[in-house]
């Protein structure tokens, strides 16, 4: 990947007072080209700056793995910023600030390089005013939250004849579905036959309504496991691609999950971004746009206020659909109704920072009744640095295995999301290795889930490789007797269907060479609890009635996954009740 960024008007900034009172400018920097490298939130980022003796030519890009979309305005502004400003002391973009700040330590690093004076080129800008302007618009249905569920919302919506408004608070698009593991639970006949595995939509319902303990609304988990399928075909034929094989999403207790051919979310939100450029303005995205408050005239939700980047937003529309996401990103709203687990307070999230659920507490203030706000879930894949998804070195349940930092396994790796993390939480440090081998990674550039090669992860320490147990125990300090233990009774595990920890998902055994290991620790994912809706998407009051005008879709609701969601529901959940609540909002249902 390269990204070239020009100077633009740069040249007087770089004189002191003492130099124009002589006449005489001061060398800022020794003329050429050098190279930085600053650690982003997926790997190293690499830049080359070009300087003249007075100034910051040029900042090209060299290398990067973060995350695409999400990090977008990250690449697009810093480095211009840089240049035409002639300062580091930039801001970092808002939901991407470890990408930020590795773009950031790599240009300095190049201008240090280059004989820069670093403190100086700290010293920031002048303060601007912004002008700050009120605007009002009009719409048929405006959706509160651009992630997938919202996403999913406009273009349902503009599908059944409205014209749409999408307001993000966030300075890009996507949400938790772009970083999401994007694995979609659906029922699929042709899929699964060629496989040679037997699902059912029953099946589907009976596992996410026993999986959540019979707490969901069995209305909605029917709604969610009959629509799946055909909200799948209806991403398909908007453009998504998604790979022919069906596997066993970590949590999804059966192989029904779809893995795009797009990494991480990403197919997602292109597709449903793809379409909205092609409606001629007749569906609009706003981000950097955070919606304060509800309109209502009477008992009828008829708008937003919102703030945007330079005054008021007003936005009067027929219908509102709220796809605002969860809370897994705010300690205190996840420790104040938290009652599951131990205190959240030090505990890290795979979600983005938006995750803060104003919109949840936004629509108490017009009488929406929320369901299910402690049933939180836990993973037991954070990465033991950051808590997010990316470094999982896991392929499909089947054929990898956890061990604990004595090398014991200690759980069946099969098993519901919240049985496993509370396995972990008891094991030492609370910490844990997958254990895959070739059969995951038959070559070097094989990348996991989130687009990163095992070779990349094991030069970057987030992964260890060996050719054999005992050398893979040495390198990830575990005992060696206890992990080749381990390793055979999962083996003998895959030849009986059985093991002695209850596990019946198997594949492949684990005795093809090169091994690897990866660590993890708990994570919080995925907060169940929020807004009630109906099998419409209408929001639902206090009292039990349609909140009108009001509708509701993603993980901003309550009551379809009970105390614990089925891993590949959500993305499942987020785009057939999305497609749902805009179909509802155009129609005025």
């Amino acid at each position: 990947m390269s990204l070239l960024f020009l100077a633009v008007g740069c040249g007087d900034d770089t004189t002191s007072d003492a130099d124009e009172a002589t006449g005489e400018t001061e060398d800022m920097f020794e003329a050429g080209t050098y190279t930085g490298v600053g650690e982003g939130y997926n790997g190293d980022i690499e830049v080359e700056v070009e300087v003249d003796s007075e100034s910051i030519q040029s900042i090209e890009v060299l290398e990067h793995n973060e995350t695409e979309g999400l990090t977008d305005d990250v690449f697009d502004n810093i480095p211009d910023e840089v240049v035409n400003d002639q300062t580091i002391d930039v801001d970092t973009v808002s939901g991407a600030t470890s990408s930020s700040e590795g773009l950031i330590a790599a240009i300095t690093e190049a201008l240090e390089e280059a004989g820069g004076d670093i403190d100086r080129l700290r010293n920031g800008r002048a303060e601007q005013e912004t002008a700050t302007e009120d605007v009002e618009y009009e719409t048929d249905v405006v959706v509160v939250g651009a992630g997938g569920a919202g996403l999913a919302s406009a273009v349902s919506a503009y599908e059944n004849g409205a014209e749409v408004m999408v307001l993000e608070k966030m300075p890009q698009v996507g949400g938790n579905t772009l970083i999401s593991g994007s694995a979609y639970n659906a029922v699929d006949p042709e899929r699964q036959e060629q496989q040679g595995i037997e699902d059912s939509v029953d099946k589907h319902f009976e596992q996410t309504y026993e999986g959540g303990d019979e707490e969901g609304d069995p209305e909605l988990v029917r709604e969610l496991v009959e629509n799946a399928y055909p909200t799948l075909q209806w991403l398909e034929e908007l453009g998504m691609e998604f790979e022919d094989e069906v596997f066993t999403v970590l949590g999804g207790l059966w192989p029904r999950a779809h893995k795009p051919v797009e990494p991480l979310g990403t197919g997602y939100i292109n597709t449903y971004m793809n379409y909205i450029e092609g409606t001629n303005d007749e569906v609009q995205v706003l981000v950097n746009t955070e919606v304060k408050e509800m309109i209502m005239d009477g008992d009828k939700v008829v708008g937003v206020e919102a703030e945007g980047e330079n005054g008021k937003v007003t936005v009067k529309a027929e219908s509102v659909v709220l796809a605002s996401g969860g809370f897994g990103a705010d300690v205190d709203m996840r420790n104040e109704y938290n009652t599951e687990w131990p205190d959240l307070s030090d505990i890290p999230t795979t979600n983005h920072t938006g995750a803060t659920g104003e919109g949840i507490e936004m629509v108490k203030d017009v009488g929406a009744n929320l369901i299910g706000m402690d049933d939180i879930q836990l993973l037991p894949m954070g990465d033991p640095e950051t808590g997010s998804l990316s470094g999982n070195i896991e392929q499909g349940v089947e054929n990898r295995i956890f061990v604990n930092k004595e090398g014991n396994r200690f759980v069946d790796e099969g098993a519901r999301r919240d049985v496993m993390t509370n396995a972990l939480f008891e094991q030492p440090d609370s910490f844990m290795w997958i254990i895959v081998d070739e059969t995951s990674y038959p070559t070097g550039d094989t990348v996991n889930n989130f687009n990163e090669s095992i070779d990349d992860l094991v030069e970057a320490g987030r992964a260890y490789k060996a050719d054999t147990l005992e050398g893979l125990a040495e390198k990830i300090d575990v005992d060696p007797d206890n992990f080749v233990q381990a390793v055979e009774e999962f083996n003998e595990g895959v030849e009986e269907g059985e093991d002695e920890l209850g596990r019946t998902l198997f594949d492949q055994k684990l005795d093809s060479p090169p091994y690897y290991a990866g660590g993890r620790v708990p994570t919080v994912h995925h907060t169940m609890g929020g807004v009630e809706i109906n099998v419409d998407a209408q929001v639902i009051n206090e009292e039990g009635e349609v909140i009108k005008g009001l509708y509701a879709a993603g993980e901003v609701t309550g009551g379809i996954h009970g105390s614990n969601r089925l891993g590949g529901n959500a993305l499942a959940d987020v785009n057939t009740f999305g497609r749902i609540a805009g179909e509802s909002a155009a129609k005025q249902k």
